[in-house]
């Protein structure tokens, strides 16, 4: 394995040099970086002390949470959580019918007994320490013989490490790779099972402008929204009961107490989930040529059958809300991506970095000649992975439609359980049980037999086209034939599963394989029929990402090493794991030259409103605007309340939530969308053009002081209005 010692020089040259190039916005640093890069920090107006933030408990740190896919953070002593309304959107929806659309009309509780469970999967991750764990995790990978040996050394440690971290009860543990295996870090949280909506504002407020100002500038959004965290009386982590308190955090985030203005020092602490900013050019090209249009093409076709049959069936519309919002979200992002590429040259701009790497490593003896070739593996497994991939997105895609998912998900359960908990795929093990439990149980939420039929018909169909050579034997022998009378037949034969009813489905979650085998259930009958096959290409899998495993490792070193040798800097790809990114409340040009203010204005919110969703304001919120009902809330240059803001943040999705923090920590808003420029920044960092938007917590007050009123949750904040 590539040697640690050559990166922490290379960390430490860098921050000798005070990191030459740069820019303050530019980088998704982990924690243990910060104190090594306090001049730019510095430089850019933080107040504290940077060493502050290695105390990961500490404050401002203690205070941020994971949603696990979303970020979020305590803003009292009694367990409240502020997060985005779309980050909530999910529990949201989960609790809304035709009748008491909650997604449409908000929701705030009075008291906490009328807060609401925000389903069987919500979860709080407090972040309670990080191990290295480089030394162990290499070793036992080291020692292994092969590709496909790789992988399991690397399953198994994982999994001694994390049964290990999770000794006492209440935590949650995860192992994390950086610079592709160079470094392994263990995060060990407390795992908060009890979580519950507290307030949200009407969907005319927390997604005012819907999918047309997505990714946009200017942005008069109120994406905002209030969990409580529950556990039980013993203060320890518990599943759902009336008999159970708010937590008490160690740590929340003070509201700040002085007005946000343009220049001045943000920074946010956040889970942001992925980056591919050191991806090989040739899978920088296979996303821009393939991946992207391709995901575009079917959501887009997706999208449109869910929202015909929505239109004249309120129970698919509120039942598949937050689908259609999912695939909304990344097909705009995806064509964002692809917009920005082109803009930028963004694919020669990786072929002529890539080289210049190579030509590098080609002065540098044996350690460059085993670079070189860890590339040259890479790009060969990417090229082989090339022959199925349609396949593979169309397998993928169909089991994950409702019935097909639960009845494959528990067939696979009960294989599992036939084995020793240590040896059990990760996913399935006890530790896993609740989540697949809940995912289980809420599906009733979010699903229709009718629609699910018509998802599945399209996966079906986009597969019977696929060649002949990219086929499973299994899934033809299923299938019958590739004509529309065998997918007719295919789908009636599943249109009689018991799977859709909730007490049936739950039942078969101790069921032994046995019982699967001899099911006549149509659904369980196709999961016992394509397990092996699904199962035969998971193994193929794991032996390719053992050669990456080994490869990837070797270049990403030798890519740092390149940097370094440049001036550069080295901070790793986001990946799900605790990121802090600092800069400037800062406007920019558009590509048109108009400039952009930092700032969007309340009366603007008025301005955009047409009565029709999606610029439905509320009445109340426009007859407080026209009433200049600011409630003390007003910036005194702006001379109104401020919404919106943007700055030079460098984040992904899995940000959103993301506290916004001033240049002494307190709480000046919350991040939640990048402007569609920005968007490109997952795979190219434009420094010129990339800004975040974030709600200002002025906003959010306002929000909560005159348009739909919380007093209730202001007060416990420590931000009641002065009467």
């Amino acid at each position: 394995m590539p040697s640690l010692r050559r990166l922490a020089v290379a960390l430490s040259a860098i921050a000798a040099a005070g990191l030459a190039n740069v820019h303050a916005a530019e980088g998704m640093w982990v924690p243990q970086q910060l104190p090594e890069i306090a001049a730019p920090l510095k430089k850019a107006g933080l107040k504290l002390d940077p060493a502050q933030f290695a105390d990961l408990t500490g404050d401002p740190l203690g205070a941020v949470v994971s949603l696990g896919g979303c970020t979020a953070s305590f803003v009292s002593p009694q367990g409240l959580v502020v997060t985005n309304h779309h980050c909530a959107y999910g529990a949201i929806q989960l609790n809304s019918t035709p009748e008491k659309n909650l997604m449409r009309d908000g929701f705030n509780a009075a008291t906490h007994a009328d807060e609401i469970t925000a389903g069987p999967n919500a979860r709080i991750y407090a972040l309670d320490a990080i191990t290295d764990v480089t030394q162990r995790v290499q070793a036992a990978i080291a020692a292994a013989s092969g590709p496909l040996e790789r992988t399991q050394a690397l399953d198994a440690v994982e999994k001694r490490l994390i049964a290990e971290c999770e000794a006492e009860p209440g935590y949650r543990c995860s192992l994390y790779s950086f610079l592709g295996g160079n470094t392994y870090r263990l995060f060990r949280n407390l795992e908060i099972r009890d979580v519950r909506l507290a307030y949200a504002p009407p969907g005319s407020i927390g997604n005012y402008g819907g999918e047309v100002d997505n990714w946009m500038w200017p942005r008069h959004t109120g994406d905002f929204a209030f969990y409580r965290a529950y556990v039980g009386r013993d203060g320890k982590p518990a599943a759902f009961s009336d008999d159970n308190v708010p937590y008490q955090p160690k740590r929340w985030l003070e509201i700040a107490d002085r007005p946000l203005r343009a220049g001045d020092f943000v920074m946010a602490a956040g889970y942001p989930g992925r980056t591919s900013r050191y991806a090989l050019a040739g899978e920088f090209e296979d996303t821009e040529q393939w991946a992207y249009p391709t995901l575009v093409r079917h959501y887009r076709a997706l999208t449109a059958l869910v929202r015909e049959r929505g239109r004249t069936e309120p129970d698919i519309e509120v039942r598949y809300a937050s689908t259609l919002r999912g695939w909304e979200n990344v097909m705009k992002n995806y064509e964002g991506q692809l917009t920005g590429f082109a803009r930028t040259g963004a694919a020669e701009a990786k072929r002529s970095e890539e080289a210049a790497v190579l030509a590098w490593l080609r002065t540098r003896g044996d350690e460059g000649a085993a670079a070189i070739s860890a590339h040259a593996r890479l790009v060969a497994l990417d090229d082989a992975e090339h022959a199925t991939r349609e396949r593979d997105l169309v397998l993928r895609m169909f089991q994950n439609t409702g019935a097909i998912s639960a009845a494959t998900t528990l067939y696979r359960l009960a294989i599992e359980r036939d084995k020793a908990d240590a040896a059990r795929e990760q996913g399935y093990q006890d530790r896993d049980l609740p989540t697949i439990e809940g995912g289980l149980r809420q599906m009733e939420k979010r699903y229709v037999a009718e629609m699910d039929r018509e998802l599945q018909r399209y996966w079906l169909d986009q597969y019977a086209r696929l060649p002949a050579a990219q086929r499973l034997p299994a899934l033809d022998k299923w299938l019958g034939d590739h004509d529309t009378a065998a997918i007719d037949r295919a789908l009636d034969g599943l249109a009689k599963t018991e799977l859709g009813d909730t007490e049936t489905r739950m039942g078969w979650l101790q069921a032994d394989r046995e019982a699967f085998e001899s099911s006549r259930d149509p659904a369980i009958r196709y999961a016992v029929a394509i397990m092996p096959t699904l199962l035969e290409i998971e193994q193929r899998g794991k032996a390719r990402a053992g050669e990456r495993l080994d490869a990837r490792a070797t270049y990403l070193q030798a890519v740092a090493d390149y940097r370094r040798s440049q001036g550069g800097f080295v901070y790793p790809d986001a990946n799900s794991s605790l990121r802090i990114t600092f800069g400037n409340v800062k406007p920019y040009t558009r590509l048109d030259g108009s400039a952009q203010q930092p700032f969007t204005r309340l009366e603007e919110v008025a301005a955009k409103a047409t009565g029709e969703a999606p610029f439905d304001a509320p009445q109340a919120l426009l007859d407080a605007i026209a009433g200049k009902r600011h409630g003390g809330l007003a910036d005194r240059r702006l001379r109104t309340v401020p919404v919106n803001f943007l700055s030079d943040l460098d984040v992904t999705g899995g940000n959103s939530g993301s506290p916004v923090l001033d240049a002494r920590g307190k709480l000046v808003g919350l991040l939640f969308d990048m402007n569609w420029e920005a968007v490109v920044s997952n795979w190219v960092f434009d420094a010129d053009m990339t800004r975040t938007i974030s709600v200002d917590q002025r906003y959010m007050r306002w929000i909560m002081q005159e348009v739909y009123p919380a007093p209730h949750l202001l007060q416990e904040m420590g931000v009641a209005p002065k009467r």
